[in-house]
């Protein structure tokens, strides 16, 4: 049961440094576009819009490991 927590761990923590590196690009192509912060644009709306929906799902993901990790937790019990 040990091993298939840290398996399941290992999937865990290499989920969450992909989602990472994800949203360090996305931050990246965000700052680059016109309409962001640094300048005003017709875009901007659409790129909050895409800000306010990549933190949503970035909430729901953490919120889905999190279960996960509790109920691997509970599992070892």
């Amino acid at each position: 049961m040990i091993f298939l927590h840290a398996m399941n761990a290992d999937r865990i923590e290499r989920a969450m440094q992909r989602i990472e590196a994800a949203m360090e690009r996305i931050g990246r192509v965000r700052d680059s576009l016109p309409g962001t912060p640094s300048g005003a644009d017709a875009g901007a709306p659409r790129v909050a819009e895409l800000v306010n929906k990549h933190e949503k799902l970035r909430e729901q993901v953490a919120e889905s490991l999190r279960e996960l990790d509790e109920l691997l937790a509970r599992l070892e019990d």
